[in-house]
């Protein structure tokens, strides 16, 4: 635990460090960023929850993941996926868009409140138990630890909000980061803890998360 708050608070410095510059120049403007968000309501509906568990709820997440994030998209555009992250359908939607329309598009969607919804009776007592004390014998960080108890994440230190997250979209983020498939992960934090869950904690965890508050 000491080992992860150690490393929990370098990120939290790098990642800062990171924006720092470029964050004392932009400021998002939220009413701005609903006008560009237009195009993507056609996934992330018009407040960002999103209509299907293809895409994610990004409603009410941090600005500072949100912006690393779409720039994390415009790097994979840029090296063909060898770094930052990839996705076809984003990357038309990320070409383009200027350092303000992405800090623009942050400030709006961190200004809307995201849904929960439920979470079957069946698995939350076995997804409380990875949620909040992880498994030691396994070597598996509590999920609370760097995303909160309730899920809300750690804003400033880019840690996202994954409180009532669609299902399928949490399995298959947890799928790729355990094949490495996704690998934009602060210090490969979220690749680490992935290559250790089974199936069986995947979908666990996938199902909790949705209703998690």
């Amino acid at each position: 635990m000491k080992k992860l708050a150690i490393l929990c608070g370098f990120v939290l410095f790098a990642s800062g460090a990171a924006f720092a510059s470029e964050s004392d120049r932009l400021v998002g403007d939220a009413e701005a960023g609903q006008e560009k968000a237009a195009v993507c309501a056609a996934c992330h509906g018009p407040t960002g929850n999103s209509p299907s568990g293809d895409f994610p709820n990004i409603a009410g997440q941090g600005k500072k993941y949100l912006v690393k994030q779409l720039k994390d998209y415009q790097l994979g555009n840029e090296t063909d996926g060898e770094r930052g992250r990839y996705h076809m359908l984003m990357a038309d939607q990320v070409r383009n868009l200027s350092a303000q329309d992405i800090y623009d598009l942050a400030a709006f969607y961190a200004a809307q409140e995201h849904e929960v919804g439920s979470t079957p009776e069946d698995v939350i007592e076995e997804g409380r138990r990875l949620w909040l004390g992880g498994d030691v014998d396994r070597g598996i960080t509590a999920c609370a630890a760097c995303h909160g108890p309730s899920g809300l994440g750690m804003s400033l230190a880019t840690f996202p909000l994954v409180s009532g997250q669609h299902p399928e979209y949490t399995r298959a983020q947890l799928e790729a980061f355990r094949s490495g498939e996704r690998a934009n992960d602060p210090n490969g934090m979220m690749r680490d803890i992935a290559v250790k869950l089974t199936d069986r904690d995947i979908e666990v965890l996938s199902q909790f998360i949705r209703g998690l508050y």
